[in-house]
């Protein structure tokens, strides 16, 4: 999270002097040459052909569209607020997974569930008037972001975590580079180009650590860790371009940590009774 919100932070100043979909591509280029040298680093390049699976692509087709609808999104949103309406992507996952995935959720979960939507309501205000129509099109990138997600835990483990990371970065700088061509570009100054280079360091990173971490936990128990980047987000908002959550705005961000949080507990507690109850004697 940590990583993603850095990079966001990085991109939205940049785009201040840049068009968007140039922007994209640039930091998709600089990310998919880096994950490739990793990979080749690790090896895995072997497996290079994995890239076309279709879970593997189907996989960075969806996340080049959350990643493109987020990050337009972004460069008109509040970080705090565009970070905070990405946190509902856990609470679609929640949904998702039961639905899908065969996981069971009781009363109180889903209390939870929809507290953290009533706190999505409260940010993105859709009726006051600091209602702004991109926090509409941040949330479906969050809806995006939720499907990836659980689309990572059906792909074979066999295939490298790299390569999923590098087929997304990949894809999303295809998607980027065909939307730059309905605009056109404008110069770039040496300095936006180190800090996209810095970006895509920390994107790949984020990509890499995202993917490790959807492969090997349960979706449940994982996903409320990312409500820590509404933390790093805020802080990063306010020392960047002052920017200060209003009343309502903090409202929703708490029904969104609470909620998560309170899932977070009660998976914990769900885990240890059963595990207390596979070591008890037949």
């Amino acid at each position: 999270m940590a990583c993603f919100v850095s990079n966001d932070a990085l991109v939205k100043h940049v785009s201040q002097s840049m068009p968007a979909a140039q922007l994209i591509f640039l930091r998709g280029l600089m990310a998919s040459a880096l994950v490739l040298l990793v990979a080749h680093r690790l090896g895995a390049l072997r497996q290079l052909s994995a890239v076309l699976h279709p879970r593997v692509a189907l996989r960075g087709a969806i996340d080049a569209c959350a990643t493109v609808l987020y990050l337009l999104s972004l460069f008109r949103l509040p970080i705090g607020n565009a970070t905070a309406i990405n946190l509902a992507a856990p609470l679609f996952m929640t949904v998702f997974a039961v639905l899908f995935l065969g996981e069971r959720a009781g009363a109180a979960r889903w209390a939870a569930v929809v507290l953290g939507f009533v706190g999505v309501i409260c940010i993105v205000q859709p009726s006051g008037d600091d209602f702004n129509a991109w926090a509409l099109l941040c949330l479906l990138g969050t809806l995006f972001h939720a499907m990836r997600d659980l689309m990572t835990r059906r792909i074979d483990p066999a295939i490298p975590s790299i390569i999923i990371t590098l087929a997304t970065a990949l894809a999303v700088t295809l998607l980027a580079g065909c939307l730059s061509l309905l605009g056109e570009w404008q110069p770039m100054a040496g300095a936006d180009l180190a800090l996209l280079g810095v970006a895509a360091a920390f994107l790949a990173s984020g990509y890499f650590l995202l993917v490790q971490c959807m492969r090997t936990g349960e979706v449940s128990l994982t996903a409320p860790f990312r409500y820590m980047a509404v933390i790093f987000a805020m802080l990063l908002g306010y020392a960047i371009w002052d920017e200060v959550p209003n009343g309502w705005a903090w409202l929703g961000i708490a029904l969104l940590v609470g909620s998560g949080l309170y899932m977070l507990y009660s998976e914990r507690g769900r885990s240890r009774a059963a595990a207390a109850l596979d070591a008890q004697p037949e």
